[in-house]
């Protein structure tokens, strides 16, 4: 099906980027600032997309209502809002994953209407969208998933080979990826792997590219390499669309930001008038004066314990990943782990969680002043240790169980008589749990894939709760959510704690770590550099300790 374009009138004329077989020739793009340094040229003056009145409803949900979105050509536009908001769904509108028919309202892009069956639809235009899972075969290469549906053929029909390598090879340097075309994705890093999937829109003769929580999987350096990218592409006159929770982001890189909330439209910014408190607030519908909820410690007792702890390499055993570690958590404390990307914080929890990573594994572990075995998940579990995995949608949770499986399978014991569940009282359990934690859900049993982050994330949450754990461990347990969901995990936390609970936060965000926890160990290449109580623990002190290397 070919989009519609409805009753076309003149319009502006079009600029076409560059064409899947000639990625650098041809078409030179006037750049949005000249030499003055002043803001001229048509990019940032009318609007390449209208979205007006767009109302979605899914079965007793309205996911947008009367939502209006304009985007200027040229320019990069950010769109906020907490998970459930309604971005997603915007986008997915837009592009034709949710088809013309099941929405009401209108869009016009380029100044003509449009309507769009699917995602072919919108590609054909100029549209296309970069979904925070990426759409690459891992067993491909890399030139092979950049023109995958779009092949470059020869006279005959059949696929050239050399031409496409050789494109392909065109289209990694637009975005500064200099690794050989004929690589497969499964051999390259996600933060690779997003470059290739701006390659693949580049071949498509990308107008509005949408990028949906880029940077959520990224680090630092990956993410920063990104966003230069995303400026680069403005200056050659393609205008983008980005969903991110990251405010520090917007910031930097956008010239206008749209919040949603509740599926509305609540406001849209200029970059002049963006500040973090003023999207916030949008965003939330409330001033939070404090990112962090008030904690007063009530520290009890040593429960965990763990000494000379060192795991190697899964695959390569002469590599020593966590390196003679010893720390421990007392009851009603929030202990952090900072560190930066490889530094072994999951792979330590991991492989203290069961074993669950690394090999040749040593040293002791202690509940309570009593040296306990945590060789299998089933004994950690057994002995009071509960793991929240930071990737929760692949470790953490069954996409396609409902809420109730996923908060029970943990614990099933407690539900179960002679090998049989009792269904009423998982009903029970799972419903006390959607009321206490805030699950934005109407029953227990909607799949958690349907969830928001935020609402996946409380789900993981029950689940190791209902386990009743002396030691929770919590690897990011705020990644990829807004922050107001991020306030609510907070409170969470918090309460365990005053519960009695020992925590252990394993963060990538040191205002995070200072805000909640009560001390923080950091770690470097493997290893624990330093110790510091929450009063002294700044920003500076913990990237002192994090770059500290190893004693050769």
């Amino acid at each position: 099906m070919r989009p519609r374009r409805i009753h076309p009138g003149p319009g502006p004329a079009r600029v076409r980027g560059p064409g899947p077989l000639d990625p650098a020739a041809g078409v030179h793009f006037p750049r949005p600032d000249d030499d003055d340094g002043e803001q001229d040229g048509p990019f940032v003056s009318t609007p390449i997309l209208e979205m007006r009145s767009i109302t979605k409803t899914f079965p007793g949900v309205v996911a947008l209502s009367d939502v209006s979105l304009s985007v200027a050509r040229g320019e990069i536009h950010a769109i906020c809002g907490e998970n459930g908001a309604g971005k997603s769904t915007l986008m997915k509108v837009l592009s034709g994953v949710y088809p013309h028919g099941s929405y009401s309202g209108e869009i016009r892009f380029e100044d003509h209407p449009v309507e769009f069956g699917n995602l072919r639809d919108s590609e054909a235009e100029g549209i296309v969208i970069i979904h925070q899972e990426l759409a690459l075969s891992p067993y491909l290469s890399i030139a092979e998933n950049i023109f995958l549906n779009n092949e470059v053929k020869g006279p005959l029909g059949l696929i050239d080979w050399h031409k496409t390598n050789d494109e392909a090879a065109k289209l990694l340097a637009r975005v500064g990826l200099r690794d050989n075309p004929t690589t497969r994705i499964m051999d390259i890093g996600v933060g690779k792997q997003q470059l290739v999937e701006i390659a693949k829109a580049l071949s498509k003769r990308v107008k509005l590219l949408i990028l949906d929580e880029p940077t959520a999987a990224l680090n630092d350096e990956d993410s920063d390499h990104l966003l230069d990218l995303i400026l680069h592409l403005k200056g050659q006159g393609i205008t983008s669309i980005i969903i991110s929770h990251k405010l520090n982001e917007i910031k930097k890189i956008a010239d206008s930001v749209t919040v949603l909330r509740d599926g509305k439209t609540i406001e849209t910014i200029t970059h002049d008038e963006v500040t973090e408190d003023r999207i916030i607030k949008d965003m939330v519908g409330r001033d939070l004066a404090h990112r962090y909820p008030d904690h007063e410690p009530h520290i009890g007792d040593e429960v965990l314990r763990v000494e000379n702890w060192t795991a190697h390499h899964p695959q390569d055993s002469s590599r020593v990943v966590v390196d003679d570690v010893s720390m421990n958590v007392r009851a009603g404390e929030i202990v952090g782990i900072a560190g930066l990307m490889g530094a072994g914080r999951t792979e330590f929890a991991m492989s203290l969680f069961g074993r669950s990573y690394g090999s040749r594994i040593s040293g002791k572990v202690f509940k309570n002043g009593r040296e306990i075995r945590t060789r299998t998940v089933a004994e950690a579990i057994g002995n009071g240790i509960a793991y929240a995995t930071e990737d929760r949608k692949y470790y953490g949770l069954n996409l396609i169980e409902s809420i109730k499986r996923n908060i029970s399978i943990a614990a099933l014991g407690k539900i179960s008589r002679f090998g049989l569940v009792n269904d009423g009282e998982d009903f029970q359990i799972a419903n006390e749990y959607r009321r206490s934690m805030n699950i934005k859900a109407p029953d227990v049993l909607v799949p958690t894939g349907k969830l928001s982050g935020g609402n996946q994330q409380k789900v993981v949450l029950s689940k190791w709760i209902n386990a009743s754990p002396d030691v929770l461990i919590l690897d990011e347990p705020t990644r990829g959510i807004d922050v107001g969901a991020k306030y609510e995990i907070y409170t969470i936390i918090n309460r365990l704690a005053a519960e009695g609970k020992a925590i252990v936060v394993i963060s990538s965000e040191m205002p995070e770590l200072i805000g909640i926890c009560d001390r923080i160990y950091t770690l470097s290449e493997g290893r624990i550099t330093g110790e510091l109580p929450a009063a002294d623990a700044t920003p500076e002190a913990l990237i002192k300790l994090m770059t500290m290397e190893k004693a050769r």
